[in-house]
């Protein structure tokens, strides 16, 4: 047993020694994205903005920096779903407003082409179901294919809280 402990001291020694070493990783900055506080998951209502109509209920958008300048609005699920009204774009942003849109942008998610306006996330702005208070997000869009129909999608930041799962 005695041997053990003066074996085992030595390679635990080495072991907390290496792994702490920091070298090669003094650049890499986790999550420090430009448009980190406007990036999330949100709960989505989709709203005919001439009728009123509620096309779809809470469905599940994400908004996320492309480290290039923009910040995706995305509500791709996997490689061929999607939670509400197939938009996948990238567009502008204002940090410091906290506002984002952009006209005639390429959406990927059917290759047709989106108007996005009056994007605003509000910090602290709703609650979710469970009472959280959570950012809320608010856009309109035009599709190239249905001009003259302009959608509003306006909702709440997903907690990841069981209670608030839709």
């Amino acid at each position: 047993m005695k041997k053990f402990k003066y074996l085992f001291l030595p390679v635990l020694v080495a072991m907390l020694t290496m792994s702490c070493d920091e070298d090669g990783y003094d650049d890499y900055n986790p999550g420090n994205t430009p448009a980190a506080s406007m990036s999330g998951e949100w709960y989505i209502d989709i709203t005919d903005e001439a009728t009123g109509d509620v096309l779809a209920t809470n469905t599940l958008h994400r908004t996320y920096d492309d480290n290039n300048g923009g910040l995706w609005v995305s509500d791709r699920l996997t490689a061929t779903t999607f939670s509400g009204y197939y938009l996948e774009s990238v567009v502008n942003y204002d940090l410091a407003n906290l506002t984002f849109g952009g006209n005639n942008l390429p959406n990927l998610s059917d290759e047709s082409v989106v108007t996005i306006t009056e994007g605003k996330i509000i910090k602290n702005g709703a609650k979710s179901e469970s009472g959280a208070v959570v950012d809320s997000i608010y856009f309109k869009a035009v599709f190239d294919y249905d001009p003259e129909n302009t959608i509003i999608f306006a909702g709440h930041g997903r907690t990841g809280f069981v209670e608030d799962e839709h």
